[in-house]
């Protein structure tokens, strides 16, 4: 959308929050860089540049905007809708991957060499790998800065930067302030560390409707990984330096978030998978107002916009979780997730009590003894094969999963069909387009609301809700009184 100047210039002038984070405005008389709905005075048209990330901003020599922080908008949509491999490295630069493997183990997990993803990056985002990465570098060292007492050679580890000269430099160049500045100009009610918990506001683009988002996550939570208490999720999280627990709750504007990890160096990849978790990137308005075209979907839309898809932090624990709720209730669904945690997950310590495991990993459930299952044979036959194949590497699920390549990996594996390769697709690898046509819910609220009910004419009638048919299915979903749909007390 930055190549478009004329509707650029209109976004800034009208300060449309929807489009922020689809583009960044560079003032050149300034040297400053905004998102589109900074509320200061719209600078002269001749006098804007747009850029596609905070990172080309950063890389093109502008400094952050201390008004309307531009670096704390909500992430592009772009990356959750496409396939292709740029929206790839975007997750899988978001997920920490360069932090942790840098540019090589980047592209190695791409299937391209490191000049085809650089080259893609610089064409697309004004910045390579390394200042894309960068700028998340220097993203959650503000946070920490602003939000935590920790003294500043800790923040600068923990952000990810080699050292404290490099963690300074970049503080004063992206932000035209050195640490301590930042720290002092912070409110001092933000500034909270307690017990070694963050307290963070994750932003979204509204609106956004928290009924089925939370209530899908709360009705289906697994004793001692998930839970809803206070009105706030609460789940443990399995991390690359170590383990964490959060917990999300919606809030007018933001959605309140409480961190605390064993490792700070998880902080953006925990960050990331908490956005993920709750669609958090998604363009509610876009989808909305092409859903709104089928007269079918129309009132569901104006009575709830901004619904959101129910995500996951691990693509692998609910490939399993999917398998284990094949064909069964949500309650028995639970039940046996429970129990392989409570045989199998690594226990943690929750200091406010109520979480006590991580789930387990497939290499953990390697060796299970299929006769410990209280699961149809079939069914054992199916878990212990998807597990064997996700600890053996033969069925990577993450991020940057080629949606199309792993449905069809996943359907060749005994015992899984349409429904499960497309609910794992919409939930745990964030395609938008899944479609779930044999789902029980799906079908029985299309016959209610005169739509086709069985699956090949409800699929050919859903093509026009496409690229979206993802929103389209919790649309459908929500016409039911099932607990998923209903925001806990």
């Amino acid at each position: 959308m930055h190549t478009d100047t004329e509707r650029c210039v209109r976004a800034v002038r009208s300060k449309d929050a929807r489009f922020d984070g689809w583009f960044y405005t560079a003032v050149v008389t300034t040297g400053i860089y905004c998102r589109p709905s900074c509320p200061v005075v719209p600078p002269k048209a001749g006098n804007m540049v747009f850029h596609p990330s905070a990172a080309a901003c950063q890389q093109a020599g502008f400094r952050a905007c201390k008004r309307c922080r531009p670096d704390t908008s909500p992430g592009s949509p772009e990356w959750n809708h496409r396939a292709d491999a740029v929206a790839r490295a975007m997750r899988l630069i978001a997920d920490g991957v360069v932090d942790r493997e840098g540019v090589p183990g980047l592209a190695a997990r791409l299937g391209y060499s490191t000049r085809q993803v650089e080259r893609q990056l610089l064409a697309e985002l004004g910045a390579g790998p390394l200042a894309l990465a960068r700028a998340q570098r220097a993203q959650t060292a503000r946070l920490l800065i602003e939000t935590t007492a920790l003294p500043m050679a800790e923040i600068a580890f923990a952000a990810g930067f080699s050292s404290v000269r490099t963690f300074n430099d970049t503080v004063r160049e992206v932000f035209a302030l050195p640490p301590s500045g930042l720290r002092a100009r912070a409110p001092r009610e933000d500034a909270r560390h307690t017990a070694g918990a963050l307290s963070l506001r994750l932003p979204f683009r509204a609106p956004l409707h928290p009924d089925n988002l939370f209530g899908h996550l709360a009705a289906t939570a697994v004793p001692g990984v998930e839970e809803w208490r206070d009105g706030a999720y609460r789940r443990t999280l399995r991390l690359p330096y170590g383990h964490g627990i959060v917990a999300l709750a919606p809030r007018p504007g933001h959605i309140a978030c409480r961190l605390t990890l064993s490792d700070l160096r998880d902080l953006p990849v925990a960050i990331s998978r908490c956005r993920r978790l709750l669609d958090l990137d998604a363009d509610p308005v876009a989808v909305d107002g092409h859903l709104r075209t089928d007269p079918v979907l129309a009132p569901l839309v104006d009575m709830a916009p901004g619904r959101r898809v129910p995500r996951t932090v691990d693509a692998a624990e609910f490939a399993i979780r999917a398998v284990l709720g094949q064909q069964v209730s949500t309650a028995a669904a639970r039940t046996h997730a429970a129990r392989l945690v409570t045989a199998h997950g690594d226990p943690v310590h929750d200091p406010e009590g109520g979480l006590t495991h991580l789930f387990p990993t497939p290499d953990a459930l390697a060796a299970l003894d299929p006769g410990t299952l209280a699961l149809p044979r079939a069914r054992r036959t199916t878990l212990t094969t998807l597990v064997g194949a996700l600890a053996d590497g033969d069925l990577p699920l993450g991020v940057d999963s080629d949606w199309s390549e792993t449905r069809a990996r996943l359907l060749a594996l005994p015992g899984f069909g349409p429904w499960t390769a497309d609910v794992i697709a919409m939930r745990a690898l964030g395609d938008p387009d899944a479609f779930l046509p044999t789902d029980l819910g799906i079908r029985r609220a299309a016959r209610d609301l005169g739509l086709p009910s069985t699956p090949a004419a409800l699929t050919a009638r859903a093509a026009a809700w496409r690229p979206w048919r993802a929103y389209a299915v919790q649309y459908l979903w929500a016409t039911d009184s099932h607990p998923i749909n209903v925001l806990p007390a």
